[in-house]
Formats: C-alpha cells, structure tokens, sequence
C-alpha cells in the first residue's frame, strides 16, 4: 500500500497562478482541464535532478495556462499535474504510475528522472496505452522493446560523448599525433545509463581508429576512482571519459585535482547537476561536459521564447540556473500541449498518433520522433569550463568559442 508521505498535492495550477486570462476564441479557460500524471523523485538519490524535473513541468505548466491553455476541439483546456513521489525507487516508480491510470484516472503521463525509473513505468504506461512522454530516461535500450506510447524528447546515451570524440579527433594534431594514434581511458559506472555511454564511446572510438588503454567499470555511488587514475598516470592516455551520474562527476574533478592527474583532455557526464564549478572553482577548469541543451543555443518557440529566455525565466522563478534536466522536461510539456492541439481529441488513442507525428522547434530544439519513440532531430552539445563558466564548444555550428585543447598540466596553471 502506497503510504500517505509519498502522495503530493496536484499542481492544479488556478487562474490566479496564470499569466493570462481568456483565450483569443472566447472560450473560457474553466471549460476543460487535462490532467498529466508524473512520479518523481523528490526524496532518495535522484531527489536534486527529480526537483529540476519538476521544476521544468511546473513552470511550462504555468506558460502555457498562462498564455490561455490547450485548445481541444473547440474548447480551452487548463493543464495540470498530479504528482507522487517515487522516492527514487524503480518498484515504487511502478506501483504510482499503475495508482494513477488506475486509481486516480489520469490518461497521460510525464516520464520521472532516471533511465532506471523510466524503464520501470514504461511497461506499466504501455499495458494501459497511456501515451507517456519523457524527458530524463536516456537509456537507448528503452527504445528497443518496440513500446508504442513512449516518446523521449532527450538524446539518447550512446550519443552524450559522440562529440567529445570528435573533438578529439578534430585537434588530435595539437597533441601531437594523428587520430587513429590518439588513445582513450574510460572511468564508466556500472549502471544502464553509463554502460550506453560505455558503448557509445567505443563506437565513436572505433570508427576513428583510437585505441581504448583503460576500461574500467566503477561501483555506482562512485566515491573514489583512485585506482583508475593511478592507472591514468602511469598510461598517459590522451582522453579520460567520465559518467557515473552527479556523483562520479564530482568525484573525478576532485580526485583529479587531488591527484594532479595531467591528461589532454577530460570529458564527462552530469557536470551542471554536480555543480562542478560551484563546487570546485578553479580545478574544474577545462572540464568538457556533455550537455542536451545549453541557454545560448539559437534555438525559440512561441511560448518561452529563445533558450535564453527559458534560462532567465527559469531563475527568476526557482533562483538558479536551468540544468539541462529542467528544459526537456518543460520541453515534454509543451509536446503535449501540441499534440492535443493537433489530435482535436483527447482520445488517448488520437493523442498517441498525434505525438507520433511530432515535428516542432522549441527553445530546447527541434522535436522529431522515429518509429522507436526517439527525438532524432536535436544534437547534443559540448560545454567546456572556460573561467569559471560552461561555454559550448561543439559542435562547431552552435560552438560559442574554441576548446582549450590540451589542458593545461597542473603544473603550469596558476
């Protein structure tokens, strides 16, 4: 049984919260109200990304009632959200996505944080054909069990450190050697996620002819990758890869630095979630950090404006600055709001097929399912810590500035 403590009030967001009052048909914005069902993480491991989730749902909940709803055949429909919390446990990630088809009624689900959890709702939301869309579940394996009510706004895991690689490929000359001689050692924690990351990365390393010199699988709640890196030192690779979640990139910053590991190039996961400049300052210079979305993308919609926009927004109303987890998962709402638009129904049936068909431009980026679920239209990105800021240096066409390639040995930093 589902205990009290877990249960959250919906997010019935009222006319008072909203940014607007009628819509332009005349309709009243009390004619309709479509509910959207989320778990998240709000307590346990997941709880500081599960907060940016619904953080990102809340506030695209409140742009687009503000700016007068969701028009569904003829009538203005207010969205709200109802929320329990999954406490960062894929079991009970399951038995609240089944409460709230089941019990609570809800026809539409917002995925929760974490691969791991999605992967636990994705067979509950497919038993019901509830279309789900999600914004945090990576994992690529999530899109290969033919699921037909699962839609990911996100890039998929194997593609995280794509540009990372060729990057490396790309100033491979400035260390001295030629792609195919470049060598790579991977610090990967032993999970679904940083296993996709695992994979991609060796792929991208074998179409380039780079050679992988250390691949080590570390526990997950990674506190120490001393080993590896006393591994790192003695090998001299030319890249270390990093991803084990906001903890592991915390870890390998610190121990790092502690270390005085000099290595050409450094890249990792999870850097804006593990705060890596608040926390480091100075030692996390130089870090390359995949990213889904970045605020300086040129990238606009009609409801949050550009990236830039969304950003300033975001903190003005929750105090910090949008991690990537917060824009997709506004982005996922806005997908939604689309596709009952253009589906005229809220039959979820119609609905489904509608976000099937999905092909827009948000200030996250473009949105286009394949026949999997995946977006396959939007790129990710590759900030590096450059002053003390995250500046995007691939790929070249959205690159606000040239990556420092190779970094500085500790040596030679001031």
């Amino acid at each position: 049984m589902i205990s009290r403590r877990t249960m959250l009030s919906a997010s019935m967001l009222a006319v008072a919260l909203a940014l607007g009052g009628m819509s332009t048909t005349g309709a009243k914005a009390e004619d309709c109200s479509i509910t959207l069902g989320a778990a998240v993480s709000l307590t346990g491991k997941y709880s500081t990304n599960g907060k940016h989730t619904k953080n990102g749902y809340d506030l695209a909940l409140k742009v687009i009632n503000g700016k007068g709803g969701v028009k569904v055949g003829g009538k203005t429909c207010k969205l709200a959200i109802k929320y329990y919390d999954d406490e960062s446990t894929p079991a009970r990630a399951a038995a609240l996505a089944e409460r709230l088809i089941k019990q609570d009624g809800v026809k539409f689900m917002l995925g929760p944080y974490s691969s791991g959890l999605t992967k636990a709702i994705a067979p509950v939301t497919e038993k019901h054909k509830v279309p789900m869309v999600e914004a945090n579940g990576a994992s690529r394996s999530l899109f290969t069990k033919g699921y037909k009510y699962l839609f990911a706004v996100l890039s998929t895991s194997e593609q995280y450190l794509k540009s990372a690689i060729e990057l490396a490929a790309e100033n491979a000359d400035k260390m001295g050697k030629k792609p195919n001689e470049l060598t790579i050692a991977m610090a990967i924690e032993n999970d679904p996620f940083s296993q996709d990351i695992r994979a991609g990365v060796m792929e991208d390393a074998k179409r380039f002819g780079m050679k992988i010199v250390i691949d080590d699988k570390l526990p997950k709640e990674l506190n120490d990758m001393s080993a590896t890196l006393t591994k790192v030192k003695a090998l001299k690779p030319d890249i270390l890869v990093v991803s084990g979640h906001a903890k592991g990139a915390a870890t390998a910053v610190r121990q790092v630095a502690e270390m005085r590991v000099d290595v050409p190039m450094m890249a990792m996961t999870h850097c804006d979630s593990a705060q890596i400049i608040k926390k480091f300052g100075k030692d996390a210079e130089y870090t390359l950090c995949a990213s889904q979305w970045a605020p300086t993308l040129k990238y606009s919609d009609s409801y949050f404006g550009s990236a830039m926009d969304f950003a300033k927004l975001f903190e003005k109303t929750y105090g910090y600055a949008p991690p990537y987890q917060a824009a997709e998962s506004a982005a996922a709402v806005l997908v939604f709001k689309d596709a009952f638009e253009r589906a005229g129904t809220l039959d979820p049936q119609k609905v489904r097929d509608a976000l099937a068909a999905t092909d827009m431009m948000t200030f996250y980026g473009r949105i286009k399912f394949d026949e999997t679920g995946k977006n396959i239209a939007k790129p990710m990105v590759l900030y590096q810590v450059l002053q003390g800021k995250y500046v995007v240096v691939a790929p070249s066409k959205w690159a606000e500035a040239k990556a420092v390639i190779p970094r500085p040995k500790w040596s030679e930093r001031k």
